[in-house]
């Protein structure tokens, strides 16, 4: 029996397996080459960057469809993933498709040929408020979700997130593992360090003071766990990003 079914799940076209993402109205999904640009994309992702139709968006990067501090950190993950790594259920700030800034959970993993040669990238990401209202019914996440967002920058402990929504610590965080895959600290630290990212870019604050008003009572530590995710320190993707603006005053003075 497994034979039939494997060789039934090997003669299904990659298209029929893909199209599932368009019965996932909260999903985007897409596909890149081994140059960061768009394969394939369901309607969501589509609609997400501003466009109608797959033939819009393929061929493109990142760069050509979001602020360059965010198209920047993409664009570091899928090298990263073409070297064997994954994202999993990461948080991220990102903008959503009115503008606004939102939050969304987001996975990412290198795409193989039958060989088993790396030869892509392909993710998802889900809108977490949305998520968020999907789970409205666990009161043990909702309150402490909210109260994070709302009191990241100050120290907030297991016990105080606990106490909150009238639970152990411990049945705490197994919430927190079982519907976002991440402990309460870290789930803290991803907020933090998601709100440090916007100062850096949009701010002319010292790094010190950021690390200060995202929660962080070290800087080197904030410094760490900055590159850690996002691959550079910093006070080196502010720098990235005051020479990119003066870049594109230059082109557009030129033009």
């Amino acid at each position: 029996m497994s034979l039939f079914w494997n060789q039934q799940f090997q003669s299904l076209e990659i298209q029929q397996l893909i199209e599932v993402f368009e019965l996932m109205p909260d999903v985007l999904f897409w596909m890149k080459d081994t140059q960061g640009r768009i394969v394939y994309a369901n309607n969501v992702y589509i609609e997400h960057v501003g466009f109608k139709s797959i033939k819009q968006v393929q061929g493109k990067t990142d760069l050509e469809f979001f602020p360059p501090h965010l198209a920047k950190q993409y664009m570091h993950d899928d090298e990263s993933l073409l070297h064997g790594h994954l994202v999993t259920d990461r948080l991220e700030m990102n903008i959503a498709h009115n503008g606004e800034f939102a939050w969304f959970s987001t996975s990412k993993r290198p795409l193989k040929d039958s060989q088993n040669q790396i030869i892509g990238t392909y993710g998802i990401t889900r809108h977490f408020q949305k998520s968020s209202h999907a789970l409205s019914s666990i009161d043990a996440l909702k309150g402490p979700i909210d109260f994070i967002r709302e009191n990241y920058s100050r120290a907030i402990t297991s016990n105080e997130l606990a106490e909150l929504c009238h639970l152990s610590v411990s049945a705490l965080e197994r919430r927190f593992k079982k519907y976002l895959g991440k402990t309460p600290t870290q789930f803290i630290n991803e907020v933090r360090i998601e709100n440090a990212r916007l100062r850096v870019v949009e701010s002319t604050l010292p790094i010190s003071e950021i690390a200060y008003a995202s929660g962080f009572s070290d800087h080197s530590y904030f410094t760490k766990q900055f590159k850690t995710v996002f691959g550079i320190h910093p006070s080196q993707m502010r720098e990235q990003m005051r020479q990119e603006r003066q870049e594109r005053q230059v082109n557009v003075e030129h033009n």
